[in-house]
């Protein structure tokens, strides 16, 4: 699940420019921050100066930063200042300082629209820096570790069922469905010529591995007890009426503690920003000034029927 890195490619014609502008603002933010860049300290220990623009030190970690930002490599990824995605995030970057220099000697950044802007940038980046040092900071390699011992012991304890299913129209299609599998037809054939579930027809209505606690009500009762080798149905299912195959049933494989660990910590980051902002909010006084309003059932979008359980998250072994 961590992102990896992408090989350089050329960008869409206009897009680079766009993607330029789209980060001004935030440069804006950095220079006014660093009371014009001046400053030729390294901003983190080992950094290395890759540019100077307009007497402006550009260092390997802004640009590692941008990349980031942009999703080219994921958080805590080396970036290797020689390889050609580095060049071509360098290159934006010292686009976006360019920009944002025209832009100051135009005074630009002294409206006050724009200086809005700046204060909702600025503001976003010292919440992520808060985060990064509050948050991040807890999420040691023990937290990491306790959370996915205990994910395991509830694994240990829950069965993956392996089921094939055929979906009809109607319960007479189904009942008939049954009838053809029961004179000795091969299951696989009756859906593909006979499911109206194109997700799964042409695979022989393979479903793949699944908990029960994930599947939809009606196919986690249906085959809460039911044997490999049996076959279910038919049962009313969203979309019409399912015949169900129970091909196996194994002991839930838990992932590697390495292929869980980006979940874990995506997990343990959302709880820590949570508990954050549930600290702050109870400390701060914070008044809406917007009335409530009832949510318009025109406006919700209607939810479309599934014929077929949720797809379960990636295991190992599977």
């Amino acid at each position: 699940m961590t992102q990896r890195l992408s090989t350089p490619r050329p960008s869409a014609p206009g897009t680079a420019p766009l993607r330029t502008l789209a980060v001004l603002a935030f440069t804006l933010v950095l220079a006014a921050c660093s009371g014009g860049g001046g400053d030729d300290r390294p901003p983190e220990p080992g950094d290395r100066a890759v540019a100077r623009v307009a007497g402006e030190t550009v260092w390997a970690s802004d640009v590692k930063r941008e990349a980031v930002a942009q999703g080219l490599i994921g958080e805590g990824e080396p970036l290797d200042v020689t390889s050609g995605l580095f060049r071509r995030v360098l290159d934006e970057v010292i686009d976006q300082k360019l920009l944002a220099r025209e832009a100051e000697r135009r005074g630009l950044d002294n409206s006050p629209a724009v200086q809005r802007r700046l204060m909702i940038t600025h503001d976003r980046i010292l919440g992520d820096v808060l985060v990064e040092t509050v948050v991040n900071g807890t999420i040691t390699d023990q937290a990491v570790q306790t959370l996915y011992d205990e994910q395991v012991r509830m694994a240990r304890t829950s069965e993956e069922v392996r089921v094939r299913q055929i979906v009809t129209r109607s319960e007479v299609e189904a009942t008939q469905v049954v009838g053809i599998l029961s004179a000795g037809a091969a299951f696989e054939a009756v859906a593909a010529e006979r499911s109206i579930d194109d997700s799964t027809r042409y695979s022989g209505g393979d479903l793949g591995y699944s908990t029960l606690d994930v599947m939809p009500k009606a196919y986690a009762d249906a085959l809460r007890d039911r044997p490999a080798g049996s076959t279910v149905g038919p049962f009313q299912v969203e979309g019409g009426w399912a015949v169900v195959r129970v091909e196996d049933r194994r002991r839930e494989t838990p992932p590697t503690l390495e292929q869980a660990r980006p979940q874990i910590v995506r997990y343990l980051t959302y709880e820590g920003v949570r508990r954050l902002l549930e600290d702050l909010r109870g400390r701060a006084e914070v008044d809406v000034l917007l009335e409530a309003e009832a949510p318009s059932s025109a406006q919700e979008p209607a939810s479309a029927p599934a014929s077929a359980p949720a797809a379960p998250a990636a295991k190992a072994g599977s």
